[in-house]
């Protein structure tokens, strides 16, 4: 079975406010991307809110162009543009938080996004918890987690927090296991 295919019917089978942690190795990533993004959220009429901690926001949009997964529907909240020097677009499609530590600043934009586009169900994706685990300590961060994906169990919205395998340690794993109500592995690594 295909790594899109894997992650479309993973997602399927859950319920509205679910919560997945979503380990993939790093030949996969753009594999999931367009499985997150392009066919199940597309298939549902979704909107996605993505928390890019890894690529600045502007990268992942060229990505899914070059991909041909289509943008209208995707916002951005990009903890990571302000640490690179890379040229930022302010709007509603791009939200900008100073540092991938400001973790209560990232749940007040998700939830600004969610009250606006209110009409359609959400997709939060949070790429990568590698890169926020490098930022935060884990005690932390577990606790932003737990809270946050409890939140947007209010909003019945989903979320996918990605892991990149190579990356992934055993205290990221008892922390995902705890925060999130299933797992999926894909992808070789």
């Amino acid at each position: 079975m295909s790594v899109p295919s894997m992650i479309v019917d993973k997602l399927s089978e859950m319920p509205p406010a679910s919560s997945l942690a979503l380990y993939i190795d790093v030949n996969s990533y753009f594999d999931a991307l367009r499985a997150i993004v392009d066919i199940y959220a597309t298939k549902n009429d979704m909107y996605v809110f993505y928390i890019s901690s890894t690529i600045p926001s502007r990268n992942i949009v060229s990505i899914f162009e070059l991909l041909g997964i289509e943008t209208s529907r995707v916002f951005f909240v990009d903890t990571i543009s302000h640490l690179m020097p890379v040229e930022t677009e302010y709007s509603d499609k791009f939200l900008y938080i100073e540092s991938p530590t400001m973790l209560e600043n990232i749940m007040l934009k998700i939830e600004y996004l969610l009250r606006k586009y209110g009409d359609k169900k959400a997709m939060v994706v949070l790429d990568s918890v590698n890169s926020m685990a490098i930022h935060n300590d884990l005690k932390i961060l577990s606790e932003f987690l737990h809270i946050f994906v409890t939140s947007l169990r209010n909003w019945e919205a989903y979320m996918v927090i990605i892991s990149l395998k190579e990356q992934t340690t055993q205290e990221i794993r008892t922390m995902l296991n705890f925060v999130t109500d299933d797992t999926l592995e894909v992808g070789e690594g």
